[in-house]
Parts: structure tokens; C-alpha cells; sequence
């Protein structure tokens, strides 16, 4: 009679628990740390010192806590192979707007940075991801941590938007938020805080999306215009994705970065790419009914 007890009780607080979660479940943004990562392990560690997190448990694989509206998942996989992670997290019973991974960044030239940046592939899939497909952008979410980490950086770090690129695949709205730039860096715990600060304070704004165009991997352009004028920049198409396509594959990528954006602008970085080139991309750009705007469209930042 005692086990038989114990047994319905083990059974009543798991059904708690599971309708506490479906209860919880319209969250707005799911965090997403990679426990072989160092620099994803210490944002989580400065996020959970900051608030009060409640524990949900595990599914498994993924344990999960929550903070007000924001749900941290911590998971054994590599951030680039988590595909279908946001389905995973909705079988649990998380259900979220957006998607931030919280992960390391690594570069040849070692500079230290701090970056941010949309994901999806636009041709091969040689680091995650679909073969030719983009996850939907958060551009507005996006751009303001790319403005907040500007402020909050005292450090030597860099600060910059990555153009889109690498998986994994998601049907969530989703951004990377990163350290860089190798290993000496990863570990930064004072860059931990920092982005920890951001996460938490970063929010969304009205004001227009845009895909940009042209440039290079690291997007100057991109980041220099987002730091000084209300624009939101969503997926990015840097001259190396331009170079050897055809009209077709760059009306295709463009489909791909504008739908992926929920826009319908285009923003041209005009100095990176020959005077000939941008007349030709323009007319491209316009020829499916796109929207080409310039910075003396946009309105400064206070």
C-alpha cells in the first residue's frame, strides 16, 4: 500500500509538472545553450545569476528553465546540427516567438569580436542547416542587440553583424549572438556578462526591415548603418554568394533573404560592388518587384 502510494504520488506531480510547463508554454523567446561550448555555458551562467530561473525538467536529452517569458534550453549537441530543436522544445510544451543561440565564434584573423547574425544557407549546407534554405530572421530583435552590445562594450572586442550563413534549421524566427574569435576568447567571462546584459535587455522596435546586399562577411556597411539610422537588418548577401551566379540564383537568393526578412526592401552596399555591377543587381532587384531604399531614407537615431 506504501509503494502503491508513493507511486501515485510520483505520477500526480509529474502531471503537475507537464501542465505547468503546457500552461507556460506560449513564451516568447527560447535561449539555446550548447554544453560544448564554453562561451554558450558561460552566458548561461551569467543569465542564471541574474534572475530567479525555475527548473522544467528534462526531456530526455534537453533540460529547460524558465525566466518570466524567456526559456533557456540546455542541450549536449553542437548548435549547427541542432535542426528541428524549436519542434523538440514544442513537444515539451515550449512554444516560443523567437530563437537565440548563445554560441562561440571562430575566425581565421583571431580579432576579437562580438558579433550577431541570421542563419540558413543560400546554395551548400557544409555547416548545418538545408541545402539552399534560410531560417526566418529576427531582424528587429536582431539589430537592437547589435546596438546594445555597441553600448555596453568596453572591451577591445569588435562589434559586428555576420552576413547569413550555417545551420541548423528551425521554423522559428532565430539569431546568433556569439564570441569571438578563438579559443583565447571564447572563455571571456567578462564577454559572457556583457552579452548576458544584452540578452536580457533587447528588445524589438517598428522600425523597417531590410535585407542588405553586397560587402563582405563581416558586413561594415550593414553594422555602421544600423548603429546610426531606425533600420533593421534581417538575412545579408555578401559578394562572395554573388560572385559566379546567375540572374536566376541571385532573384532566388533575394526571394529567399526578403520572404526570410518579411520585406520587401533592399539596402545595396554600393561602394563594395562595381558601379556596373549595382545597375545590373538593381534592375534585378526591381525586375520582382522589390524596393531599393538609401541611407537618406531613414531617419537617425536619437
Amino acid at each position: 500500500m506504501i509503494f502503491f502510494g508513493i507511486s501515485v504520488l510520483v505520477v500526480f506531480f509529474r502531471i503537475v509538472k507537464y501542465l505547468f510547463v503546457m500552461i507556460n508554454k506560449n513564451m516568447s523567446r527560447l535561449l539555446i545553450c550548447s554544453e560544448h561550448d564554453i562561451s554558450s555555458v558561460n552566458m548561461r551562467a551569467q543569465l542564471l545569476s541574474k534572475n530567479e530561473w525555475e527548473d522544467q525538467g528534462s526531456d530526455g536529452r534537453n533540460s529547460y528553465c524558465v525566466c518570466g517569458n524567456d526559456v533557456m534550453l540546455s542541450t549536449p549537441d553542437i548548435h549547427i546540427h541542432a535542426d528541428d530543436i524549436d519542434d523538440v522544445a514544442k513537444k515539451f510544451g515550449i512554444a516560443v516567438d523567437d530563437m537565440i543561440f548563445m554560441s562561440r565564434h571562430k575566425a581565421a584573423s583571431a580579432i576579437p569580436t562580438l558579433t550577431v547574425h541570421p542563419i540558413g544557407n543560400y546554395k551548400s549546407a557544409d555547416l548545418g542547416g538545408k541545402v539552399g534554405t534560410l531560417v526566418k530572421a529576427t531582424p528587429a530583435l536582431m539589430t537592437d542587440a547589435l546596438r546594445k552590445i555597441a553600448v555596453m562594450n568596453d572591451t577591445e572586442h569588435e562589434v559586428s553583424f555576420e552576413v547569413t550563413h550555417h545551420g541548423p534549421y528551425v521554423n522559428v524566427p532565430t539569431m546568433f549572438i556569439e564570441i569571438g574569435s578563438d579559443e583565447s576568447r571564447w572563455g571571456d567571462i567578462h564577454a559572457a556578462e556583457i552579452l548576458a546584459n544584452v540578452i536580457t535587455t533587447m528588445e524589438k522596435n517598428g522600425y523597417p526591415n531590410v535585407v542588405g546586399i553586397g560587402g563582405g562577411h563581416y558586413a561594415p556597411r550593414f553594422t555602421e548603418i544600423s548603429l546610426r539610422y531606425k533600420i533593421n537588418f534581417g538575412h545579408m548577401i555578401p559578394n562572395y554568394q554573388l560572385e559566379n551566379s546567375s540572374d536566376d540564383d541571385i532573384i532566388r537568393m533575394l526571394r529567399l533573404a526578403t520572404e526570410g526578412t518579411l520585406t520587401k526592401m533592399v539596402y545595396i552596399h554600393k561602394k563594395a560592388i562595381k558601379k556596373s555591377e549595382v545597375m545590373h543587381i538593381s534592375d534585378l532587384i526591381e525586375s520582382i518587384g522589390l524596393e531599393i531604399i538609401n541611407s537618406k531614407d531613414l531617419e537617425f537615431l536619437v
